[in-house]
């Protein structure tokens, strides 16, 4: 005890690391169980921002063992990129461990995500190019790389020539690139074993010790909801479950052992890449909102696609993942607004849908129905207390709260680090 979930209830970028931040100390364990560095978090402490892409937030917390579980797609290249900056900055990263499940991303992922996503021309799905897609496909074929197989030579050849047997005709004949030698690959990824060999390990039999010994693990979901690869607005997905569900296959913990599902919501929406989404500005309003939340990727630096508040998504997030805690980010944002819309139904082909529709053409047809609610000018960044708001940022948490299908547990009033406002202990 206890177990607890953290994943994002939209389209990702929502502030998961504002949540892992709140329960600080408290937690021995955080542990990234899918995706890979196609997404980030920015955490800010004090003075200083750090920009995570592949590790677990929790890698900023003293005393915490980060862990990279079997769900996550590996770039080591990337991995030891950000462990030598943060160890720069002052940053223990001594204790980090990773599964020897684990799959690796190699080159030839990297350049086959770019070479597929240039071909689908207009049909793109917008991915951030970096080999995640490729990986797990590899992985559901069974011709991935996992970390435990670096540490043989032999199987490690036998793997990387069965995957570039077919990749390499894939690259020659239908999109006219080299093709990659296998020694290429196998010397390259040599290269890191002796570096990788102390953060190696069972993961999946550590974390199940720590929770036998009542100590308290977070498992913290790359992407979200909208993004996962079988609840989400697919095709225009993750290659990963980002939901609820992903913590138990994607770390190796039995699914009675989660005691709390967290899901990190933005006062208002985003989204990166193409598809669907029903709320998005494309006026002075979006503008506000991009640049009000300085929404632009961690990873990618994409500018983000803004739009008001979809509480039909949110609701969906509460039953799909099964959440007890909203953390509602952002809320600052949206000082200076006269009057806040939230999308409550949609309208489709004329009939009000209440629900996220389940036929894809619908939802990408789907109109906003929407209602307004009072806006606020005064400063909420000093807020720590929920009476320390103003009333009408009060009325509109509750708003939000009574039609998003689970309590709102936290609130996050600016980027600084302590600027939250806590309603509910999010493990008691």
């Amino acid at each position: 005890m206890p177990a607890v979930v953290l994943v994002g209830a939209q389209w990702g970028d929502e502030g998961k690391g504002k949540a892992t931040d709140l329960l600080g100390s408290r937690l021995d364990y955080v542990v990234k169980f899918n995706g890979g560095n196609n997404a980030g978090h920015t955490v800010v402490v004090g003075d200083e921002k750090y920009a995570l892409h592949l590790l677990p937030s929790g890698i900023l917390t003293p005393g915490v063992t980060p862990v990279i579980a079997n769900g996550v797609v590996v770039d080591i290249e990337v991995l030891f990129e950000e462990l030598e900056g943060l160890a720069s900055r002052g940053v223990d990263v001594s204790k980090l461990r990773i599964s020897a499940n684990a799959h690796v991303i190699t080159q030839y992922h990297r350049t086959l995500d770019k070479v597929t996503e240039r071909f689908l021309g207009k049909r793109q799905i917008g991915t951030t190019g970096r080999g995640i897609g490729p990986s797990y496909a590899d992985k559901i074929n069974r011709v991935g790389i996992r970390m435990q197989d670096l540490f043989d030579e032999n199987i490690l050849r036998q793997k990387v020539e069965g995957a570039l047997d077919q990749k390499n005709h894939l690259l020659v004949k239908v999109y006219n690139r080299r093709a990659i030698a296998v020694d290429e690959i196998v010397d390259e990824l040599l290269g890191y074993v002796e570096r990788l060999r102390p953060m190696v390990t069972d993961t999946a039999l550590e974390l199940h010790q720590a929770l036998g010994r009542g100590e308290t693990v977070l498992f913290e979901g790359g992407q979200a909801t909208m993004l996962d690869v079988d609840h989400g607005t697919y095709p225009f997905v993750t290659s990963s479950n980002a939901t609820s569900g992903g913590a138990i296959t994607g770390s190796g913990i039995a699914p009675n052992q989660i005691d709390r599902v967290i899901a990190v919501i933005k006062a208002y929406t985003t989204r990166v890449g193409a598809g669907p989404f029903p709320t998005e500005l494309f006026d002075e309003w979006g503008d506000f909102l991009t640049e009000n939340g300085h929404e632009f990727g961690t990873t990618t630096g994409r500018r983000r696609r803004t739009g008001w508040y979809d509480a039909p998504i949110a609701r969906y997030a509460a039953r799909i993942n099964g959440v007890t805690d909203f953390v509602l980010t952002k809320l600052d944002v949206l000082t200076g607004i006269e009057r806040i819309p939230v999308c409550v139904a949609y309208d489709v082909d004329g009939e009000r849908v209440d629900e996220v529709p389940v036929s894809q053409s619908d939802f990408h047809h789907a109109k906003p129905i929407y209602e307004e609610f009072p806006g606020w000018t005064e400063d909420l960044s000093g807020a720590r207390e929920f009476a320390d708001l103003p009333a009408n940022a009060q009325a509109y948490v509750r708003e939000l709260e009574a039609m998003s299908g689970s309590r709102i547990s936290a609130i996050g009033v600016g980027p600084e680090r302590d600027a939250i406002v806590q309603l509910h202990d999010l493990l008691d």
